[in-house]
């Protein structure tokens, strides 16, 4: 049986960086996913400054490519919005492999299916034991599930459900744009260029609303492609979206139960505004990792519920409570 101080289940941002963050301690670290790096991740794929500060990355050392914005283009209804901001953009395929590669952490590809207690020690699989087990597996994490899904339910009214695809294009409009309830979705649509030309088009909605009413994505995902070509943005794609859920952040805050700490996704912690939930898993990962090296307490405290505080809030999100 392969033994390590802190097991993390999950190699996306959280676990790599929350791997890192221990291997930086001198922490004996093994990281486990049930995937094999590089591997494909639906995400639209923007991060804000402070996740490039946490991550301690400098832009022209990182060995893929970053495209930036100085703005973002709001539509509400009808209504346009221009926010001055830096954002970046990064495709996942990259940005996560190379994350979990620099965390210099050990990584088996696994999928946990059982965790049992022996004594102080966790067991995985009968495979693996640890004295520290961090679920930073997403939405679906195993961890979560086990250990948390009773004491801390994330709330359903909160879920986003979403389609999107990403894909290799010619954009020409190389500005971020975001659109709030077009046609009536309770949710929004997004068009992310990315470097060495490469386009992320999606959209999310409540999942809870869209049951209650009756609602298809797949309905909102024909006319926003369609508006897409109309206005020019992305013409004569052959499209073929795929789908998955995340929560937004709510009042989940039993994140450590013992020596097991949830981070990320498998908390539900994208951000109110955006959605954007690279920023808060990394932070959240930060934390875990110090609360385990330092012996501290671990809370969300620290995490952002906003990726551009004062605005969105102001201008949207009252408007999008009610939907």
């Amino acid at each position: 049986m392969q033994h390590a101080d802190v097991i993390v289940v999950g190699g996306g941002p959280a676990g790599s960086t929350c791997a890192w963050k221990l291997c930086q301690s001198g922490t004996d670290v093994l990281v486990l996913d049930r995937s094999d790096f590089p591997r494909t991740k639906l995400c639209a794929g923007w991060i804000t400054p402070q996740v490039v500060d946490d991550l301690e990355l400098g832009l022209s050392d990182y060995p893929h490519s970053f495209l930036s914005f100085d703005r973002l283009e709001l539509n509400w209804r009808g209504l346009r919005f221009r926010k001055k901001t830096v954002q970046h953009s990064i495709r996942r395929y990259e940005f996560d492999d190379y994350l979990l590669r620099r965390s210099g952490a050990p990584v088996r590809t696994h999928k946990v299916k059982r965790i049992e207690s022996e004594g102080r020690r966790l067991i995985i699989d009968g495979q693996f034991s640890c004295d520290y087990l961090v679920g930073a597996g997403g939405t679906a994490c195993p961890v979560y599930r086990q250990f948390f899904h009773d004491t801390s339910p994330r709330a359903k009214d909160l879920q986003i459900a979403t389609f999107e695809h990403e894909f290799a294009y010619d954009w020409q409009d190389d500005e971020c744009k975001l659109w709030f309830s077009e046609d009536g979705l309770p949710g929004y649509a997004w068009y992310v260029p990315k470097a060495r030309g490469y386009v992320n088009v999606g959209l999310g909605g409540k999942a809870d609303t869209m049951k209650s009413k009756s609602l298809r994505l797949q309905d909102y995902w024909d006319r926003f492609v369609q508006n897409l070509e109309e206005r020019g943005l992305v013409t004569g794609a052959a499209y073929d979206p795929s789908g998955y859920s995340y929560y937004l952040r709510g009042s989940v805050e039993t994140v450590r139960l013992g020596n097991v700490f949830i981070v990320g996704d498998s908390v539900g912690l994208a951000s109110k505004d955006l959605g954007e939930g690279i920023g808060p898993a990394v932070r959240s990962a930060i934390l875990a990792a110090t609360a385990i090296a330092e012996n501290a307490d671990y809370s969300l405290r620290d995490v952002e519920d906003y990726s551009v505080p004062g605005f969105l809030q102001q201008r949207i999100l009252k408007r999008a409570a009610s939907l």
